[in-house]
């Protein structure tokens, strides 16, 4: 098994500190093939967990800050005519990245988020009635502010649902605070760090994650996961069968980066809650989705 995967946790590590469950899911999402959502408090590190990820797995990238007046032609690109060419020509976007940033999406109106479903499921845009290929790998990392906050918009179920994980960083712990406080900027510190793969590198891994052992046995636990979700007691409606490929994949990832060429129950369970939190609704909200899921996890047998 590589151990390339594990070295660049270790990397992302040295930018984003105190974190390293998340920097193992987040870049287990982008073995996986997956989009992420970052969903929290403004200043704990989203937008730095993105910038190191693209940087660490050698992508190029695009930040795009989504505000209330951000038109989708601010983010797919437009067709402007050119009198020397006699015709239109068409001037990408800033989602014509390796790796693009929606920078505190929910901020943007409803008709600005829903520009980007069609590059996150199909990876092309499709303008003036011409379709327009993204680049590969292509991956959209989006950070969101909580709900409650002024100015924002919810996104759609649709949307949701393209995103591979959702994950929160939350405050860090007291030892890390005090290195981020009293240490180097960590912007200095990821400009001087070099890439620790690249796009080549990064589909390979994508392969060995595909190519990873799913036991039957392991597949009726999966299926009986997804069951639990959809008892109507639990949740509004449950897991759908795009989640349940969803959860594959992200257990597959997983297990690469614990160095084994099969998939085991422990790995659904590190990734359960990162793929099925923003896929499930509550009443009481989000926490209470948590300990929904929480529940789920400890009266499902194996």
């Amino acid at each position: 098994m590589p151990h390339s995967l594990p070295a660049l946790i270790e990397h992302i590590g040295r930018v984003l500190v105190g974190k390293r469950g998340q920097v193992e899911l987040a870049a287990c999402c982008m073995v996986a093939g997956g989009h992420l959502l970052l969903d929290d408090l403004p200043g704990v590190g989203k937008t730095t967990l993105a910038h190191a990820l693209a940087q660490g797995f050698g992508l190029n990238f695009s930040r795009v800050q989504f505000t209330a007046d951000l038109l989708p032609g601010d983010l797919l690109g437009v067709s402007i005519f050119d009198r020397a060419a006699g015709a239109f020509v068409f001037h990408p976007g800033p989602v014509f990245a390796q790796v693009v940033l929606a920078d505190e999406i929910n901020r943007a109106p409803p008709r600005t988020q829903s520009a980007l479903l069609e590059a996150m499921e199909e990876q092309q845009v499709s303008l003036d009635g011409r379709t327009h290929a993204l680049p590969a790998p292509f991956f959209v990392i989006a950070t969101q502010n909580p709900h409650d906050q002024r100015g924002t918009h919810p996104l759609p179920e649709s949307q949701l649902d393209r995103f591979l994980m959702r994950l929160s960083l939350g405050y860090p712990d007291a030892a890390s605070e005090r290195a981020l406080l009293l240490g180097e900027d960590r912007r200095a510190i990821l400009a001087r760090q070099p890439p620790m793969l690249d796009a080549t590198a990064l589909a390979a891994l994508q392969a060995q994650a595909a190519a990873i052992h799913v036991a039957p046995a392991l597949a009726d636990y999966l299926q009986r996961l997804l069951a639990a979700t959809r008892d109507t007691r639990r949740f509004a409606w449950g897991l759908s069968p795009r989640a349940g490929l969803a959860l594959l994949r992200a257990a597959r990832a997983y297990a690469l980066l614990q160095q084994r060429d099969y998939c085991a129950p422990q790995d659904l369970q590190a990734v359960f809650h990162a793929v099925a939190t923003h896929r499930l609704q509550d009443e009481a909200g989000p926490a209470a989705v948590t300990a929904l899921l929480d529940d789920v996890l400890r009266v499902t047998p194996f």
